[in-house]
C-alpha cells in the first residue's frame, strides 16, 4: 500500500483537474462553482481503511506533498492546501476513532471533511482578499454543489476503492 496509495493519490490529483476541465461548462456555470475533490476522497477512504486494517501509511506526509503540488498547480497561493490536507487527515482520524468503519459513517465523515475543507478554503481566501463573496452566497453557490458532486463520487467509488485497500491489505498479511 505504500506504493499504491501515492499512485492513487496522483491519479486522483490529475483526475480532479481533468474532470474540472472537461466538465467546466457544467461545474462552473454562473453563479455556481462546483469543486471536484477526488484527492480528498482517496485520502479519507485511506484513513478510514487504515483504521480497519491496521496499515501504516504516512498519510500526513502524503497530504503535505500533495498539498504542495496542489497549491503550485491549481490554487496559485502556495501554502493553503499544504495545511488544509493534513487538517483533513487529522479530522478524519479523530472521527474514525469514534465511529465504526461502515458506509454510512464513512459518508458522514467524508461530508464533514469536504464541508470543513471548503469552509477553511473560503475563510483563507476571504482573509487574503482573493474572494469577496458573502457567506450565504458561498454556501448556496459553492458549498452545496461541491458537497453534492463529491457525495456522488463517494457513493460511486466507495466499494471499488475499499476493494483496492482490502486486496492489498490481504496481500500484505
Amino acid at each position: 500500500m505504500r506504493f499504491i496509495f501515492p499512485i492513487g493519490l496522483l491519479l486522483c490529483f490529475f483526475l480532479d483537474g481533468s474532470v474540472s476541465s472537461v466538465f467546466s461548462d457544467f461545474l462552473f456555470s454562473y453563479p455556481y462553482s462546483t469543486v471536484s475533490h477526488l484527492v480528498v476522497l482517496w485520502m479519507v477512504l485511506g484513513v478510514i481503511q487504515e483504521g480497519r486494517n491496521e496499515r501504516v501509511i504516512p498519510f500526513t506526509f502524503f497530504a503535505v506533498v500533495i498539498g504542495i503540488i496542489f497549491d503550485s498547480y491549481y490554487a496559485g497561493i502556495l501554502g493553503l492546501f499544504v495545511f488544509l490536507f493534513p487538517i483533513i487527515i487529522w479530522v478524519t482520524r479523530m472521527l474514525t476513532k469514534n465511529f465504526a468503519a461502515n458506509f454510512l459513517n464513512s459518508i458522514m465523515i467524508f461530508f464533514i471533511d469536504i464541508a470543513l475543507l471548503e469552509l477553511l478554503n473560503y475563510v483563507a481566501y476571504s482573509i487574503v482578499g482573493v474572494i469577496s463573496v458573502s457567506f450565504s452566497d458561498f454556501v448556496l453557490h459553492t458549498l452545496a454543489p461541491t458537497l453534492a458532486l463529491n457525495l456522488v463520487y463517494f457513493v460511486i467509488l466507495y466499494l471499488p476503492i475499499s476493494a483496492i485497500y482490502d486486496k492489498y491489505a490481504r496481500l500484505r498479511s
